[in-house]
């Protein structure tokens, strides 16, 4: 099994859930998330003055796969959430060694 996280701009997160939702993903967790990268924040004004946002929002998207839907789903989000500019986010693949549904006590690939 894969744990597939992603961190993508706050716009995008409609239409990758979308994308993956139609490529037959049936479950992933969504969190707003602040950081930075190569963007390194923005200024901008407010009443006049002028102050340093050194954090963006993000959307981190955490995803659990079997190991054949992997590719699927990275190739998913890159072509999706990718716009050309700086600050389109990073894909992040990890193996998981198991995993539990709580309510039944399943486990592996069929307590995804």
């Amino acid at each position: 099994m894969k744990l597939i996280t992603s961190i993508i701009k706050p716009f995008k997160l409609q239409e990758v859930r979308e994308a993956l939702v139609a490529a037959g993903i049936e479950g992933l967790t969504i969190t707003e998330v602040k950081g930075y990268g190569r963007q390194k924040g923005h200024t901008e004004m407010y009443r006049g003055s002028e102050y340093s946002v050194d954090t963006l929002p993000k959307i981190k998207l955490e995803i659990l796969v079997d190991d054949a839907q992997a590719d699927l789903v990275k190739e998913t989000i890159v072509t999706t959430a990718q716009t050309g500019k700086i600050g389109d986010g990073k894909l992040f693949i990890t193996s998981v060694d198991e995993v539990v549904r709580i309510r039944t006590g399943e486990t592996g690939s069929e307590a995804i």
